[in-house]
């Protein structure tokens, strides 16, 4: 990241070092966890200077140590009667501004690297939503896809019989992610209430007609869209006519789609696992309603949008490649929206060469670090995940409110305290960056911003 260490500290870069370097030695082969922390260290290296009693408290130390690591065994029955066993994990990150919150994913590639990776990001990113919630990620490598709804139903049965110990609406509230939706909240939930008999708000993304909150579905996607418009008021330009690659074709893509059609943007693309999908013509509401029935109902596979749109093109993906060709489409703005690291160093490269102005991540970290030194040097518009993203989690904690308080708002209140709320995100981000010496640096901006909040009550609370 490119930032420097401010006069007077002549050894915080062998602080920070030295940090990291014991995140790595206690943490061996989680690649993900060490990025995530490495990025969020490189942007504190400008406020240590102004905080020493950080650095006294040994905040640092403390805040990249989670509080707790769950790990378990999850057995279960498939259709055909056979025994299978599964992984779960729970890692309860940091607590110091509300019950731990965030996300279960569902995926082969689950593992505790990458759940650690995505807790850490969580505190700043709850942070940053001005809510009172701390971070949180847990998850299986349970594969969901090409399950039955049945077997679906007893896994996640088992993985809750054992979770449900650790969890609770002012302890850790779960929410969906990847390979979690509503299918699978409704699952989860249904077993937590029969286990502890109560009702309560233990889990986000709830179906509207027991606990959940409209809007909720949308929100990632929505706040991304709202977050970058924000970008876009600092340059005095507007998504009128801009054409806009989505990657990814799950709930975060679809909502992102559907908000940049009302900003009047030009979305032209989708993707999974198995490719991309190119439309010169756009995606219009209805392709994307096509879309979503594709995705959410039938749970097929992207290619086969050619089949109904035949100018579209569709272009196989191979992982083994150090680039993806939906990122050397020619257009304004970029919304990785799929996973982790999808936007390797050959790829930033092309959506610079190609006149990308504006890379938001709907995604969680999206970007390697190479990537995003190369977008921050360029000056591109660069909105970071814990910032850009924070829309879904944003609305879970309106979701607890309105469980706290027995209440449903409707869609137009939620839908305007959630842009409120990216405003609000954007805004810390912007000026916390100038206020920092790295003006329109939101990574900067997003790290600091989310971090003060947290050190301080860390701070406040004593040795805990």
């Amino acid at each position: 990241m490119s930032v420097m260490t401010p006069p007077g500290i002549k050894n915080s870069g062998d602080y920070i070092e030295g940090v990291l370097a014991t995140v790595k030695a206690k943490n061996l082969a989680e690649s993900e966890f060490h990025q995530a922390v490495q990025e969020v260290l490189d942007s504190l290296r400008l406020v240590l200077q102004k905080h020493p009693e950080y650095r006294s408290a040994r905040i640092l130390e403390r805040i990249t140590e989670p509080e707790r690591v769950l790990m378990f065994r999850v057995p279960w029955f498939d259709d055909r009667g056979d025994v299978q066993v599964n992984r779960g994990f729970r890692i309860e990150m940091n607590s110091a501004i509300g019950p731990y919150k965030g996300g279960l994913r569902f995926h082969p590639s689950v593992n505790l690297g990458i759940l650690k990776f995505l807790a850490f990001e969580q505190v700043f990113k709850n942070s940053l939503t001005t809510l009172p919630m701390g971070g949180g990620k847990g998850g299986s490598d349970f594969d969901p896809k090409g399950k039955s709804d049945n077997e679906v139903m007893r896994f996640c049965q088992s993985f809750m019989t054992e979770l449900q110990r650790h969890i609770g609406p002012d302890t850790d509230v779960p929410a969906g992610d990847i390979g979690v939706g509503g299918r699978e909240i409704g699952f989860l939930f249904g077993q937590y209430k029969r286990l502890r008999n109560e009702f309560t708000g233990v889990l986000t993304g709830k179906g509207l007609n027991w606990g959940g909150s409209l809007i909720r579905p949308e929100a990632t996607g929505y706040g991304c869209v709202y977050f970058a418009n924000e970008m876009l008021k600092t340059r005095k330009e507007t998504f009128d006519g801009k054409l806009c690659l989505v990657s990814g074709s799950g709930n975060v893509s679809q909502y992102t789609v559907e908000k940049l059609l009302d900003f009047g943007a030009k979305p032209i693309t989708w993707s999974d696992s198995d490719g991309v999908i190119f439309d010169p013509d756009g995606i219009d509401r209805e392709k994307l309603a096509w879309v979503m029935e594709l995705k959410n109902v039938r749970r097929g596979r992207i290619r086969e949008y050619t089949d109904k749109y035949k100018k579209a093109v569709f272009m196989p993906t191979d992982v083994k490649l150090d680039h993806n060709p939906i990122w050397n489409i020619k257009a304004d703005c970029a919304f990785p929206s799929a996973t982790q690291n999808e936007i390797k160093a050959k790829d930033a490269a092309n959506l610079l060469k190609n006149g990308c102005k504006l890379v938001a991540e709907g995604a969680n970290m999206p970007c390697t670090l190479e990537a995003t030194k190369m977008f921050l040097d360029a000056k591109t518009l660069y909105g970071p995940a814990k910032a850009a993203n924070a829309g879904g989690v944003a609305t879970s904690g309106l979701e607890m409110a309105q469980n706290s308080a027995r209440l449903s708002w409707t869609r137009e209140e939620v839908d305007d305290r959630l842009h409120k709320i990216m405003i609000a995100i954007h805004k810390t981000c912007f000026e916390t960056a100038e206020k920092y010496g790295t003006p329109g640096n939101l990574v900067n901006g997003a790290n600091i911003g989310g971090f003060m909040k947290v050190a301080n009550a860390m701070l406040d609370q004593g040795l805990v």
